[in-house]
């Protein structure tokens, strides 16, 4: 008759902080904060012209797009390494 053994223990979490959530709603904070300024601005730099405007909305594009992308947490792979 074959012998049952126990799965083995799971091994320690290595690199993950204490107050994980805390961090989480930090960052979360933090990128709706930028968002905000980000927008802002933009609205502040249209009002100022045509060139401005443009200028300010490719910018704004390129900053949410990144700030999108933290959000999803794309790189968090990376991070866990």
């Amino acid at each position: 008759m074959p012998q049952m053994v126990a799965p083995p223990e799971s091994p320690p979490r290595v690199g993950q902080a204490d107050d994980d959530d805390r961090h989480q709603l930090r960052v979360r904070i933090w990128l709706v904060t930028v968002t905000v300024l980000t927008i802002l601005v933009t609205g502040w730099l249209v009002r100022l012209g045509p060139i401005p405007a443009i200028l300010a909305l490719v910018v704004a594009k390129h900053i949410l797009v990144a700030i999108l992308v933290m959000g999803l947490g794309v790189d968090q792979r990376r991070q866990a390494l």
